[in-house]
């Protein structure tokens, strides 16, 4: 019996003999030998067959597979340099499970729509496999940097009952007798978790209803929303930091491979070290205005061109802090120095990537949330559990939400967020 393993492993086998489960990547033949590229799902390997190592019917077989037929290849793995990934397998037998003609996507140029069409087999090549495995490690890194850090994962309902800051962006869906809405965010339940357990975070899928076409929006995407009692503003700053700089750092170190499949300029995520700038939002407000490409009107809130500008002026990512309470929610905290700005942060990711952070410090005294509701009509009874927060044990809390797919999308060098995730969904892409 021969070992079973992987790509990924075969470092741990050189001079071992080792059974590959995979498929055709890619083939070329030349004379008495064949060029086997394998993929497996955790990387490439070339996988040689010399003719008088392996049967004759065998070989032959070989020279009929298409792409993405799928086999079984045993073989002595080698070291060497000059082949992808470093090693290579001398094959000496090979299982045929399955012959393949006429794979849909083929070595030459598609366009991005047919390709979004066939996205259950586009997700076998070398570049979406390279993002959907960083995309794993920066989950499972976000993780571990919060479990480090005493935090408890708590689920927030992926149902609401009420539309809390309007329709225009939220999904209905029908609920028994009742409508309900598909989440914009974990964020209130996350509150109510950290009055009981101190420091929480929720990770899991949101929805925006938001008919945007722009390359960082999509209509369902991940969510991470950590949230601290106890906390204010610089504190959520500081720990958003300290998370970039972890998971940062951590990619570097075990996801070599999938930078490389993805050619990601190394320098640009090596320079990722604290303390990040920091701005008021009147500071790059001022920066804009005197921007010869920017259209920025002195008062509203950063759109998409602005945050490409401030964001390509900096290595590192940016925090932009205090930005009119006008455009912000209506539960983040008044600056007690300036009440017309809230006590909130955004961080903007570098090489023109935007907002990958939103936070803020909340509003914890139950009168001026009280208010709050009433001058932006929101239904007084939708928030009484709300409000609970503050009537028993109220303390000073601030929590942000990290975007998954902008985050790794950055981390990774993609342009187009809809790489990021498995299925993207978009408002004009509801299949496969």
């Amino acid at each position: 019996m021969t070992t079973i393993t992987t790509v990924k492993r075969l470092s741990e086998h050189v001079g071992q003999t080792v059974t590959l489960r995979g498929w055709v990547y890619n083939k070329r033949s030349k004379g008495k030998l064949h060029f086997l590229q394998v993929r497996d799902g955790s990387g490439i390997v070339q996988c040689v067959v010399f003719m008088k190592n392996v049967d004759e019917e065998s070989f032959e077989a070989i020279g009929h597979l298409g792409q993405e037929s799928s086999l079984s290849v045993t073989g002595e793995v080698k070291a060497d340099e000059r082949a992808p990934g470093g090693f290579e397998i001398g094959v000496s037998s090979v299982e045929i499970h399955q012959v393949v003609d006429g794979y849909p996507i083929t070595p030459k140029e598609h366009g991005v729509d047919y390709l979004l069409s066939q996205r259950h087999l586009w997700l076998r090549s070398k570049r979406q496999s390279a993002i959907m495995r960083l995309r794993s490690h920066v989950m499972m890194s976000l993780r571990t940097f919060f479990q480090d850090q005493d935090f408890v994962c708590m689920d927030s309902p992926m149902f609401t009952p009420n539309a809390c800051e309007g329709t225009s962006e939220l999904f209905e869906v029908p609920y028994f007798e009742r409508t309900a809405y598909l989440t914009q965010s974990g964020q209130l339940y996350a509150e109510a978790s950290a009055m009981a357990l101190g420091k929480v975070y929720t990770f899991g899928p949101t929805f925006r209803a938001e008919k945007s076409k722009t390359r960082r929006h999509l209509t369902e995407f991940w969510m991470l929303e950590p949230e601290l009692a106890y906390a204010e503003l610089d504190d959520v700053c500081q720990l958003a930091e300290d998370m970039i700089c972890y998971v940062v750092r951590d990619v570097l170190e075990n996801c070599q491979a999938e930078l490389a499949d993805l050619e990601r300029d190394l320098s640009k995520l090596e320079c990722i070290l604290g303390p990040f700038p920091r701005l008021t939002y009147e500071e790059a407000s001022k920066i804009l205005l005197e921007h010869p490409d920017s259209e920025f009107v002195a008062g509203d809130d950063f759109g998409a061109p602005d945050e490409t500008i401030l964001s390509e002026m900096h290595e590192r990512p940016v925090m932009i802090t205090h930005y009119p309470k006008e455009v912000k929610a209506f539960y983040m905290k008044r600056d007690p120095e300036d009440e017309s700005k809230v006590l909130c942060v955004d961080v903007l990711g570098p090489e023109g990537v935007g907002e990958i952070i939103g936070g803020s410090q909340r509003e914890d005294d139950l009168g001026i949330l009280e208010g709050r509701i009433r001058d932006h009509d929101l239904p007084m009874s939708a928030f009484e559990w709300f409000l609970d927060l503050r009537r028993y044990g109220s303390v000073p809390h601030a929590g942000f939400g990290l975007g998954l797919e902008r985050f790794v999308g950055w981390i990774a060098g993609v342009e187009h967020i809809r790489e990021c995730i498995p299925f993207p969904r978009t408002i004009v892409r509801l299949e496969p």
